[in-house]
């Protein structure tokens, strides 16, 4: 590598520093006033983008200075559309569950009449002896934000604002230190690839920089497949630049010029950002032929995947690079000594990338100041599922499951009694409560059965079958399988078959062997990790709620009344409040009528399991009835024969 030429890089990103402080003061300076709107994917969903031109057109007509900007999400999503407003003579407050009236109001009241409209606040940004602060939340009070620092807090598609909260000082400090400082600092701090596999960063780099013949690639995996998970897509579309910074710096040790993010393409806004955010990158000469006049040279591209899971998988998704079907290959020659093309390559993913820059800019010891012995830094959870407060959060390594569901996501709502959780992905494991006290780390997971994965966590209630939890990720897998090994083609498809019997009454005795067999030929028998762990959510339904599937084999029962063979919904005739339409009005398929008798019942070769009636049905009443066996309903609630006249209904 050819001499850099430090003094003109500290230059041109001190030129860069002074224009974004610029920008950052015109926005947040003394006597600013900013509204900024979350608009991730998961704001959008909720509403956001009407919010946005509401707060506009509020600050129009009343003629206000007052910029109204675009952000990414800060992890609550349950609290969506958000908006962080600063106006002189208060501090930043963040407010949730916005609509476009309250956004007018808000302007209205609070910009104007400086009312801040409490009743609407979930926190200020910063805490004091006056507002409490989102810190104050436990929602968020007990995290440790790295990964997520910036996200929320800026457009990401305004460079100069991530610059002036930190973005790229990383980058600087690595070319002042050389590639092989640089590799050294990654290794100290025990940076941990964080897509699920765990493998040492910082030795990766070194086995790729020590591989002979150029070019070298460096690919960042975007390819965030696994349902329930939205880790990677919220900080490309929150926080691009610090997986770009991460990039650079990796292509810096490794030696390499040309790099790509792998993103699906059924993330059009991730798509979209990351493209921005390069296209800026490369406008202010932190891309391209000669990064920030030092010398050194280095360019991303985007490619989309076409969405096929699979693809998560290195080799598969290299494949998908060079043109050829995503399938993984055989290892070794490993990426990093065969990779794109057939050269040296370094795969990461983008929580990996990400974490890069901070490591560099502030120095190993401040990252490894947190986590386990084994498992350092922080961890990125996307809490889906039967939980209070879904979103994502960022926790140190080894805080228990207990802590982050509970105390972190709320624990269960409605009542309702935890069951498990389901961890790593749809090839994780399904944990029950009597394991809520394990670390969230590798090697802990790891042991009980279940696998850290890229990030998603699904909490499961007493209303979740297990059995059916267990046959929906198998399907998902199985469905997803490349089709290349014959244990995980075939081997799933009949593991899914035996699930999909039992799940309809019609399970055997030898059936949970045979699960048991068919899971152990498969996981050795399989190339990639997508076939060695597709039998995960089986088997810790298996080994953690045996008695579901039993109660499924044996008396032909589903215990959390879910499957819909095995299940049956019947309306209470001496409770069904008499002229009370709730039930019917909730009923999809038309199944619900009124008897002769002025009652409402199922018509059961109609009813779907729908469950709305249930929860339809008034509280005071509670008619609606979830019946298991299915054969134990009263004879009245069977449906007519073929041969028998059709029901009689009566007109309300």
């Amino acid at each position: 590598m050819t001499q850099l030429d430090i003094p003109t890089a500290r230059a041109s990103f001190e030129s860069l520093k002074e224009q974004a402080q610029a920008e950052h003061d015109r926005l947040f300076g003394e006597g600013a006033t900013a509204i900024l709107v979350g608009t991730a994917t998961c704001g959008r969903s909720a509403g956001a983008m009407p919010v946005v031109e509401s707060f506009k057109q509020a600050v129009a007509a009343a003629g206000l200075d007052a910029e109204v900007q675009t952000v990414g999400c800060i992890g609550h999503c349950y609290a969506e559309p958000m908006a962080q407003i600063s106006r002189p003579g208060f501090p930043a407050f963040w407010y949730h569950h916005l609509n476009p009236i309250i956004a007018r109001n808000l302007v209205e009241k609070f910009l104007i009449e400086g009312d801040p409209l409490f009743e609407f606040l979930l926190g200020a940004a910063e805490p004091s002896d006056e507002y409490p602060g989102l810190s104050d939340l436990p929602r968020y009070g007990k995290e440790v934000r790295r990964l997520l620092r910036r996200c929320g807090r800026h457009d990401p598609e305004n460079i100069y604002q991530a610059v002036a909260q930190g973005a790229y000082a990383g980058l600087l400090r690595a070319l002042e230190m050389g590639p092989d400082a640089v590799i050294a600092a990654v290794s100290e701090s025990g940076l941990r690839g964080l897509g699920g596999a765990g493998f040492p960063t910082g030795r990766k780099w070194r086995a790729c920089r020590d591989r002979k013949g150029r070019p070298h690639y460096i690919i960042c995996n975007a390819d965030e497949g696994d349902p329930g998970a939205f880790m990677d897509r919220t900080i490309l579309e929150s926080d691009p630049h610090a997986v770009i910074e991460g990039m650079i710096i990796g292509a810096l040790a490794i030696g390499s010029g040309r790099g790509y993010v792998y993103v699906r393409a059924e993330y059009p806004l991730a798509v979209s950002t990351i493209q921005k955010a390069i296209a800026d990158a490369r406008s202010v000469g932190l891309l391209g032929k000669n990064v920030l006049g030092s010398g050194f040279g280095f360019d991303v591209e985007v490619f989309e995947g076409a969405g096929a899971f699979i693809c998560g998988e290195e080799t598969a998704l290299i494949g998908s690079i060079e043109g050829r079907r995503g399938m993984p290959g055989i290892r070794p020659p490993f990426p990093v000594e065969q990779g794109l093309y057939g050269r040296p390559t370094v795969l990461d993913n983008v929580k990996s990338f990400a974490n890069v820059g901070p490591v560099i800019a502030e120095g190993p010891d401040k990252f490894k100041s947190v986590g386990t012995e084994t498992s350092k830094g922080t961890a990125v959870f996307a809490l889906a599922g039967k939980i209070a407060n879904p979103g994502l959060v960022e926790v140190p390594m080894g805080m228990t499951l207990r802590e982050l569901i509970f105390d972190i996501g709320g624990g269960v709502p409605r009542g309702k009694q935890f069951k498990a959780v389901q961890i790593g992905g749809p090839s994780g494991g399904c944990l029950p409560e009597s394991l809520l006290d394990t670390p969230v780390d590798f090697e802990s997971l790891r042991e009980v059965g279940a696998m850290m994965g890229s990030g998603g966590m699904v909490i499961l209630d007493q209303d979740n079958c297990m059995v059916e939890t267990a046959r929906y990720f198998l399907e998902f897998t199985q469905r997803e399988s490349c089709g290349k090994c014959t244990f995980c083609r075939i081997g799933t498809r009949h593991m899914l078959d035996i699930l999909e019997r039992i799940a309809r009454g019609e399970g055997r005795e030898e059936d949970i062997e045979n699960l048991d067999r068919l899971a152990s030929e498969i996981q050795d028998g399989s190339l990639c990790n997508l076939g060695k762990t597709a039998p995960n959510p089986v088997l810790t339904t298996l080994r953690f709620f045996r008695d579901e599937y039993l109660a499924h084999i044996r008396r032909q029962c589903c215990p959390a009344g879910v499957c819909k063979e095995l299940t049956a919904y019947y309306i209470l005739p001496d409770k069904c409040a008499r002229g009370c339409d709730a039930c019917v009005g909730s009923c999809p398929p038309e199944a619900i009528y009124t008897t002769s008798k002025r009652i409402k019942a199922i018509d059961q070769s109609l009813c779907v399991n729908c469950d709305s009636c249930v929860a339809a049905c008034p509280e005071e009443y509670a008619a609606v009835v979830k019946i298991s066996p299915k054969k134990d309903l009263p004879a009245a609630a069977h449906p007519p024969s073929a041969a028998s006249p059709p029901r009689t209904e009566v007109k309300q």
